[in-house]
């Protein structure tokens, strides 16, 4: 199984709903936050079942970052989805 990475642009102000947004979606097992440059300011393992109150001071964290860099890139790492076969 291999991973699949997406990589999106966001503003600073931005950035919270993004990551709110991605969480919502399910299916991810990473999220880096990186600046215009390259340089990563956070990265966040996502835990199946572990979203929700344990992602409060994440949330908050992010929130930060965003107050200090205008642009940023947030590189999502998702878990590929199994084929399904029909092998009996």
């Amino acid at each position: 199984m291999e991973d699949i990475k997406h990589e999106f642009k966001v503003k600073g102000e931005e950035l919270v709903e993004k990551i709110k947004q991605l969480l919502h979606e399910g299916n991810i097992r990473r999220i880096i936050v990186k600046d215009e440059e390259g340089k990563v300011y956070l990265e966040i393992p996502v835990t199946f079942g572990v979203v929700g109150i344990l992602m409060a001071p994440t949330i908050a964290a992010l929130g930060a970052i965003a107050a200090m860099v205008a642009n940023l890139k947030v590189e999502v790492i998702k878990m590929e989805e199994p084929e399904k076969s029909n092998k009996n």
